[in-house]
């Protein structure tokens, strides 16, 4: 349940990267409630950590990654699905397509569990999670249950705003009633996609950049709807390198791990594109990749 230094890093997509100082893997929702009436240490929240980077000098404090103890997946009617936010998208959308519930097969393209897809409101291939999600489950510092609407999440691009201090617990996610053979479908065709175009099969974390709102492309002088990959290939990132860390040449927006790679290298390597794109073209790129712990090296940008 508690174990000290951690390798964190070690355990994340990208395979690099500290230590946790301590971390705290409750096995189920009664030791997460009983731990934080008790806590008065920093806490950090980890999921599967696809996501993430976990910087090279570690995670001071307490660590909290939510384990198997908070992934189940309930099917509530026809039209609902219940899951712990320790789920992963894919164990989701599976689940949902099996009970006839459309409209999630999304989450089959989102790496990662669904307490992060809260978070950063994910999305992928048509579909996001302000779309789906009917009410979050939480806990608050003092280990008190809450329950949010989707207001409550203020959901944006890329990003959500709940009150501040909570650890998502699980989700109600709401669909369409559908056929199981056209979800299943729908399914298989995001796995083909992101084969053909996405280096799925290499130490990654998903997409680095989030895509640039209206405004920004209107700011740069980019048609509205411009991708951050196109940023990115522009600048000349499609294949750049800084030590290990490599944008994709398969897709220039994820960044990979070629095998020596530590977390400062992907995390200057990340605000290395971000700093060609401010000074091209007056546009600031947006992480959609975390950056956790402490970093070692040159000081970096954190926005």
């Amino acid at each position: 349940m508690w174990r000290t230094k951690a390798p964190l890093g070690a355990a994340s997509w990208f395979r690099c990267g500290g230590t946790a100082q301590r971390l705290f893997l409750p096995p189920d929702d009664a030791a997460l409630e009983a731990f934080l009436t008790q806590n008065a240490a920093p806490v950090t929240i980890l999921g599967a950590m696809a996501n993430t980077i976990i910087r090279d000098g570690g995670v001071p404090g307490v660590t909290i990654r939510l384990g198997p103890g908070f992934a189940d997946v309930t099917h509530i009617d026809t039209c609902q699905i219940r899951a712990g936010a320790g789920a992963l998208n894919g164990t989701i959308a599976a689940a949902a397509a099996k009970a006839g519930i459309g409209g999630l097969a999304f989450l089959s393209g989102i790496p990662g569990t669904i307490g992060g897809a809260l978070a950063m409101n994910a999305g992928a291939y048509g579909g996001e999670m302000a779309d789906v999600v009917q009410a979050v489950y939480a806990l608050d510092t003092q280990g008190r249950a809450v329950t949010l609407t989707p207001a409550d999440m203020r959901f944006a691009y890329r990003a959500s705003a709940p009150p501040p201090g909570l650890i998502f617990t699980g989700a109600l996610l709401r669909g369409q009633a559908r056929p199981p053979a056209a979800i299943w479908a729908e399914m298989e065709s995001i796995k083909r996609k992101r084969l053909e175009t996405q280096p799925i099969r290499e130490r990654t974390g998903g997409s680095t950049f989030a895509n640039p709102s209206p405004e920004d492309c209107a700011q740069a002088g980019f048609p509205e709807g411009t991708k951050a990959w196109q940023v990115v290939a522009r600048v000349g990132g499609r294949g750049l390198a800084i030590g290990g860390a490599k944008m994709s040449e398969q897709h220039c927006n994820f960044m990979v791990n070629t095998g020596t790679a530590t977390a400062t290298d992907l995390e200057a390597l990340g605000e290395e594109i971000r700093r060609r794109a401010l000074d091209a073209f007056g546009l600031t790129l947006r992480w959609e990749i975390a950056r956790v712990g402490v970093a070692k090296g040159p000081a970096l940008r954190s926005s």
